[in-house]
């Protein structure tokens, strides 16, 4: 009887120690499981540019711009000329409604010197309320032709200089392999790219650049994004 008993308490022993094996397993498979999961969801840290546009809009150029960028969900920056934007005000509005960020050029493309500030103040003033007539919205943003400017113009007109880090020259050049090349080879996160939309080649250019940067992991975002970061 005692042996009978004996050998049911050794059963019992061992079936209890398969079930805490079993549970242990499972336990740690399901953790192992868990942790492959989080690193499969962790999302990979996004490379911001912003690509820019001076000079426009250009009743084609732009047109053929803005739909290739549509296609490819991709914003931009779009540093309009007052005189432009009063010649195609509906070009200024498709802009706005597809989410691209719209900053002043002046109104003539005007350079700051010395000897013409309150002209340069002028035009950018004209140029503001131009866009404000057409979008309903004030305007932050200056890109000051060739980079001119003067840093006590930022309080007195309440607007932000916006410059660059890349520029590949488009404006004069028409061999759009080229005009890539110039940015591919030495963008960065974080970069901000000049071109126009005012010559085709630009424009073609500009598309391959997406389409090739995108590729290469990075996210298109207008200026704002990086200024403000």
């Amino acid at each position: 009887m005692k042996k009978g008993k004996a050998v049911i308490l050794f059963m019992v022993t061992i079936i209890g120690m398969l079930l805490f094996c079993v549970y242990i397993f499972l336990w740690t498979k399901e953790e192992v499981l868990e942790a492959k999961s989080g690193e499969v969801c962790m999302e990979p840290e996004l490379k911001k540019i912003a690509l820019t546009f001076d000079d426009g809009p250009h009743p084609f150029y732009t047109e053929q711009l803005l739909d290739g960028l549509k296609e490819r969900g991709v914003v931009a920056t779009f540093f309009v000329t007052g005189e432009h934007a009063n010649l195609h005000p509906d070009i200024i509005t498709r802009m706005q409604e597809e989410g691209h960020l719209i900053g002043n050029h002046t109104y003539s493309h005007i350079q700051l010197r010395r000897d013409n500030r309150q002209k340069f103040v002028e035009e950018l003033q004209l140029t503001s309320r131009v866009i404000k007539e057409i979008t309903g919205e004030d305007t932050l943003y200056v890109r000051p032709p060739y980079g001119s400017w003067d840093k006590s113009l930022e309080k007195e007109l309440n607007m932000i200089p916006v410059l660059w880090t890349v520029d590949p020259l488009d404006w004069c050049s028409e061999d759009v392999g080229c005009i890539v090349r110039r940015v591919t080879d030495k963008v960065e996160e974080n970069d901000i790219i000049l071109m126009h939309d005012y010559f085709a080649p630009s424009v073609t250019a500009a598309l391959q650049i997406v389409d090739t940067l995108t590729a290469q992991g990075y996210v298109f975002v207008t200026v704002e994004e990086i200024i403000l970061e």
